[in-house]
């Protein structure tokens, strides 16, 4: 029983990446129709595979969907308002041109984690490319370290998409994936972000390709509000967190306990935060309520993908979990003594590798570890095991990820050198990233 299970999780692997990279079906469909092929292949009754999927659809949309939507709603406000130029030109200022690939490295940070990767990446190029023709150097040395902070946020700190659906999945800590997060990216950016492009850049010199004029911004935000937007739900989050893994909550007054626990819910430090954004820009900015309006509906537009895809990753958690699949997969990968990171991390690479998503990586080998986690798993160790996926899906972006495109159209890259740069880059920070989740585990119970 346990060999037709195997298969069937194959098989249906297979499937799916035979209709997203042969046929060009959306991931959606792909991932429901292998959910179909699991059940079907196991035996499972119709009815109870479409219990499931509904199931697996709703727990796993009733945190998800709130949190993408929340966190696009305040990156499209820093997107509009020219929040993220502000904070990468006030880094520029306190650096010095002399460190501005330190400035680029945190903006990339810190930007990306309201702001979607792609979004960011091309709101902030103007700034590489004048830094470029500024000094003289190659583009590399400049886009690099911006790329490094804009991946591993991207990928390892919430509220950006991929790490809340993984944690949902997962049914992991939040706030220990942000706290995981920052401890496993700082690093994972100094290598990847700081030591790399500087090799590199000294072997690949590009200039700054001429693809449109440089805009400023119109009446920008100040840094500290940009810095209150991004901070606020981060902080309340991570607060809550360290009181109540320490107990330390328990020995405050009932009210702040209240309060603590309302602001740092994921749902309540989101929404309050887009109210301190409202607030700021419709008094300080004079942005009136049918601009924010505006700007807000543009945001939301995006997330309407990412959305669906991680409901169909939690109904292929589901599935696995109602036929028993999951429990089989779990045997066999304690009996043949293999770490859940580890499985964790090489079915997430592997995935990535072959069909280019690091989305649909993530929540594909989210489902497919969901099932070896038990009750006795503590809450770090699951969060260990999110940036783990994180790390294992942004290895090596080639030919077959959107993003690789991206970066050889914005920094005039040939196919070659782009391999060469972005995508070592990538190697480099999945590589080093797993590394430090490795390092972290043995003091994490």
């Amino acid at each position: 029983m346990e060999i037709i299970s195997l298969i069937s999780v194959i098989a249906a692997i297979l499937l799916l990446l035979l209709l997203v990279i042969r046929f060009k079906i959306p991931a959606f469909l792909a991932l429901l129709v292998s959910c179909f092929v699991v059940g079907l292949l196991v035996g499972h009754p119709l009815e109870q595979i479409f219990t499931s999927i509904q199931t697996g659809v709703g727990n796993t949309l009733g945190f998800v969907a709130v949190v993408i939507g929340l966190g696009a709603l305040l990156g499209g406000f820093l997107e509009a308002t020219g929040g993220a130029e502000v904070l990468a030109q006030k880094c520029l200022v306190f650096f010095g041109e002399q460190k501005a690939s330190w400035a680029l490295l945190i903006s990339g940070f810190l930007i990306a984690i309201p702001v979607f990767f792609d979004v960011a990446f091309i709101i902030l190029i103007p700034v590489v490319y004048s830094l470029q023709r500024k000094s003289g150097k190659s583009i590399l040395v400049y886009a690099l370290p911006l790329l490094a902070g804009l991946a591993i946020t991207h990928a390892f700190i919430p509220p950006t998409p991929g790490p809340v659906a993984v944690a949902q999945i997962l049914n992991a800590s939040v706030g220990w994936v942000i706290i995981f997060g920052f401890l496993v990216g700082i690093p994972t950016a100094f290598v990847s972000g700081i030591v790399f492009p500087n090799f590199i850049g000294s072997k690949i010199f590009v200039t700054a390709p001429k693809l449109f004029e440089d805009k400023p911004s119109v009446n920008p935000p100040k840094l500290g509000h940009v810095l209150l937007i991004i901070g606020w739900p981060l902080g309340w989050i991570v607060l809550a967190t360290c009181l109540n893994s320490t107990g330390f909550e328990h020995h405050l007054p009932e009210n702040l306990q209240l309060t603590i626990q309302l602001m740092g819910h994921p749902f309540g430090a989101l929404l309050s935060a887009n109210f301190v954004a409202w607030i700021l820009f419709r008094s300080h900015y004079q942005l009136d309520s049918s601009k924010l309006l505006e700007i807000s509906n543009q945001s939301l537009q995006p997330v309407g993908l990412i959305i669906l895809l991680t409901a169909a990753g939690g109904a292929f958690k589901q599935l696995l979990i109602d036929t028993q699949t999951g429990t089989m997969i779990t045997n066999l990968v304690h009996s043949n003594g293999i770490s859940i990171l580890l499985f964790a991390f090489i079915v997430a690479v592997l995935l990535r590798l072959i069909q280019g998503s690091a989305t649909v990586a993530m929540i594909t080998a989210a489902g497919l570890t969901a099932p070896l986690l038990n009750d006795g798993i503590s809450e770090p160790k699951k969060a260990l095991i999110v940036i783990a996926i994180a790390a294992g899906s942004s290895i090596f972006s080639h030919v077959n990820d959107s993003g690789f495109w991206l970066v050889s159209k914005y920094l005039g890259l040939n196919e070659k050198d782009t391999l060469r740069s972005w995508s070592l880059m990538t190697l480099i920070l999945s590589l080093t990233g797993f590394l430090m989740v490795g390092l972290i585990s043995l003091w994490v119970s």
